[in-house]
């Protein structure tokens, strides 16, 4: 498996951290921490071992001892300040105490995720402890975190999933069809965009996802729900965007993608192409990068995806055709 440069300039500058603290380490051990090959440690040393501050003169470079690395220990004898701990400017302590602050706000509306109640709360007090006036210019913005599901209807969902009751659902699709199917309630979600509600549908007799924001109404049921623990956190429903893995075979073109987007995994092709995996957010924001990158896009996965935005660029080009 590839990796991508982000990915391998953030292990460069912890491996310059990690030899700050761990003189003498080992090749092997600083290997199985990074959770690498030792050939990639040696790499990244060498590649360490030429950079530095402008200049570029022997003492302006990270250094190494080489006695050390002839016995297979690493020593770092010159770190050119790269070793120092991190220094937040003011606006990037209150973007990050945000953040927190807004995590915090996620959590309380969603039981499922109260595992560690302390762990947001003391990263909070000390990041505020250590940043000063920045944490009181954070304090002063009030935090709202706005979720599309509908707090009565997450309500419902996550009682249901909590006394194993069955719901039944008016639920309007994507295509905006409106069902009435009976579920057993599994678990809720979140990807950061949307709520969701895994699910067995006995309408459909599989497993399906049903976004919160799409259920109409919903009523839990005098009946037990069935227990269905293969699809706690399974991905096998048919393709609706949200929180998918979607895996793309791009020509060696496109490679900026997997540069410029988040994602879970790229691997060199022997064709010189590469495949990348990663997770849909939006599903629309999927389609559009897919029809961006036209004919540099190979393979598509899941099939359903491939033939959601294929039928897409059917309908643009037959609008073009009305034009002419």
């Amino acid at each position: 498996m590839a990796e991508t440069t982000a990915e391998r300039v953030t292990r460069l500058l912890a491996l310059v951290t990690y030899l700050g603290e761990h003189r003498g380490a080992p090749v092997a051990e600083v290997a199985a921490h990074f959770r690498t090959t030792e050939a990639q440690v040696l790499a990244d040393v060498n590649l360490l071992w030429v950079t530095g501050t402008p200049g570029y003169f022997p003492d302006d470079l990270i250094d190494f001892s080489a006695d050390a690395l002839d016995h297979g220990e690493l020593t770092l004898t010159e770190a050119r300040g790269m070793d120092r701990p991190l220094r937040l400017a003011s606006s990037e302590a209150i973007a990050l105490l945000l953040a927190l602050r807004s995590l915090r706000e996620v959590v309380e509306t969603h039981p499922g995720l109260r595992r560690e109640p302390g762990a947001l709360e003391s990263a909070i007090e000390k990041l505020s402890a250590a940043t000063g006036r920045a944490a009181e210019q954070a304090a002063s913005v009030q935090v709202e975190v706005r979720t599309d599901a509908p707090a009565a209807t997450l309500e419902s969902v996550q009682g249901a999933i909590a006394r194993g009751r069955r719901l039944h659902l008016r639920y309007v699709s994507a295509a905006d069809v409106v069902t009435e199917r009976d579920v057993d309630p599994v678990e809720v979600r979140s990807d950061g965009v949307t709520w969701s509600l895994r699910a067995w549908c006995h309408r459909a007799q599989g497993a399906r996802t049903f976004r919160l924001d799409r259920i109409l109404a919903v009523e839990e049921l005098d009946v037990p729900a069935s227990a269905h623990p293969d699809l706690l956190s399974g991905d096998d429903r048919p393709w609706e965007g949200e929180g998918r893995l979607v895996t793309l075979d791009l020509a060696s073109a496109a490679r900026w993608v997997a540069e410029h987007t988040p994602v879970e995994e790229v691997t060199d092709l022997p064709d010189g192409n590469l495949r990348i995996t990663l997770r849909a957010g939006d599903p629309a924001w999927v389609s559009n990068l897919l029809l961006s990158l036209g004919d540099a896009v190979l393979a598509v996965s899941p099939p359903a995806l491939a033939q959601e935005v294929a039928a897409r660029a059917r309908r643009a080009l037959e609008e073009y055709g009305h034009l002419s």
